[in-house]
C-alpha cells in the first residue's frame, strides 16, 4: 500500500494535483527539472510493486526483492541513474532480550525515490517530516531523502546497540556475583541476538563509505559531507558488536570457569565430609562383627571412651579441613 506520495521542489513540498495518493498525478506535478517524486511504501503486494515499478522503469529483479524481502544489505547500480539499496532494520525487545528485523529497500532514480518497508520498525513518517523542515538538506534532491533514511536506521542501530550494552552489563554482574543463575543460556541468546545485529549492520559499512568518497555518480559533493557522518556512525557501531560480542565470550568462558572452579569446591567439601563420616563408620563397623573376645566389652567405660575417641578423630579433621579451606 502506499503510505505516502509527495512531489518536491527546490526542498519545498508542492500540492499534487488530482489525487494525491496518485502516481500518474504526482508525475505529472513533477514537470520541472529538479522536481522529484518520494512514494513511500509498506509491504506492497506483487501487484501494487508491479505498478509502482512500471511507472517509474524499475529493474524487475529489484522490484522482485523488494516484495520478497529478508535481503542482505546491498547497494547495487541497474541503469547509469538508477540505484537499488537494501537495509536492515533494528528495534530491541528487552523482555526477551531478542533483536527484531525489518528491511527497506530504496530506488532512486534522477527524479524519484521510491522506498519501500517491511516490518514495524523504522516507519519513515517521522523522518519524511524532519526532512521537509530542511529545506536546505532536501533541496539536494533524492539524495537527501537516501541520506535522510539511511541516518534514521544507523541512528536505530545505534540505540539497539545501548540496549545489548545494557543486557551484557547485566550478565557480566551476575557472572562474578555469588548467586548461581542460568547465565549460560542468556549469553547464548545474547550471541545469537548479536549475530543477527552484525548481518545487518557490517554490510552496510560498504555502501556506506562509497557514497562517503563519492564514488556514486550523480551524487551532490555536498552530501558527501552527510553520508561521511552516516559512515562514521555506521563503523562505529559495527565496531561496538564486535566488542559486545568479544565481551559475551569471554563472560561465556568466565562463567565456564566459575562453575568448574564451584564444582570443585563442592567436591572438596563432600570428599571432607566422607573423610569425617569414615572414622564412625570404620568404628561402627568394626564393633559390629560380634565377637566374643573384644577389650571393652565387659569393662563399664568402654563404650564412653570408644565415643569420645571416635568424636575427637572427628573433630580433629574438621579442624584440619576447615584450616586448609575444604570447608
Amino acid at each position: 500500500m502506499i503510505v505516502d506520495c509527495a512531489v518536491y521542489r527546490g526542498g519545498i513540498r508542492i500540492p499534487v494535483d488530482g489525487d494525491p495518493q496518485s502516481l500518474v498525478a504526482a508525475l505529472e506535478t513533477a514537470c520541472q527539472q529538479d522536481d522529484f517524486v518520494w512514494v513511500g511504501l509498506h509491504e506492497p503486494d506483487q501487484h501494487e510493486m508491479d505498478d509502482v515499478a512500471a511507472r517509474f522503469g524499475l529493474h524487475p529483479l529489484a522490484a522482485e526483492d523488494a516484495v520478497r524481502a529478508h535481503q542482505r544489505p546491498k547497494l547495487e547500480r541497474y541503469d547509469h541513474d538508477s540505484l537499488f539499496l537494501v537495509l536492515k532494520t533494528l528495534w530491541y525487545v528487552d523482555e526477551q532480550d531478542a533483536v527484531e528485523t525489518g528491511e527497506i529497500a530504496i530506488f532512486m532514480g534522477s527524479n524519484y525515490v521510491v522506498t519501500v518497508r517491511h516490518g514495524a520498525g523504522a516507519g519513515l513518517t517521522t523522518t519524511r517530516h524532519q526532512l521537509e523542515e530542511h529545506a536546505d538538506v532536501l533541496g539536494h534532491g533524492p539524495f537527501s531523502v537516501l541520506y535522510s533514511v539511511c541516518d534514521r536506521v544507523v541512528d536505530d542501530y545505534e540505540a539497539v546497540a545501548g540496549d545489548l550494552q545494557t543486557d551484557v552489563d547485566e550478565v557480566e554482574l551476575s557472572v562474578f556475583s555469588d548467586h548461581r543463575g542460568n547465565d549460560s543460556q542468556r549469553i547464548y541468546t545474547l550471541k545469537r541476538e548479536v549475530a543477527e545485529f552484525r548481518r545487518a549492520v557490517a554490510p552496510l559499512r560498504e555502501p556506506m563509505t562509497r557514497f562517503a568518497h563519492g564514488e556514486v555518480s550523480g551524487m551532490p559533493d555536498e552530501a558527501r559531507a552527510f553520508f561521511r557522518d552516516v559512515a562514521d556512525h555506521a563503523i562505529r557501531v559495527s565496531e561496538q558488536v564486535e566488542s559486545l560480542d568479544n565481551l559475551l565470550s569471554s563472560a561465556h568462558n568466565a562463567h565456564m570457569a566459575r562453575i568448574s572452579v564451584q564444582q570443585n569446591n563442592d567436591m572438596r567439601k563432600i570428599s571432607s565430609w566422607v573423610a569425617i563420616a569414615a572414622v564412625p563408620t570404620m568404628v561402627a563397623g568394626i564393633y559390629g562383627m560380634n565377637f566374643d573376645h573384644m577389650p571393652e566389652l565387659h569393662w563399664t567405660y568402654g563404650y564412653p571412651l570408644v565415643l569420645a575417641a571416635t568424636a575427637a578423630v572427628c573433630c580433629a579433621l574438621f579442624r584440619l579441613f576447615k584450616r586448609s579451606g575444604w570447608l
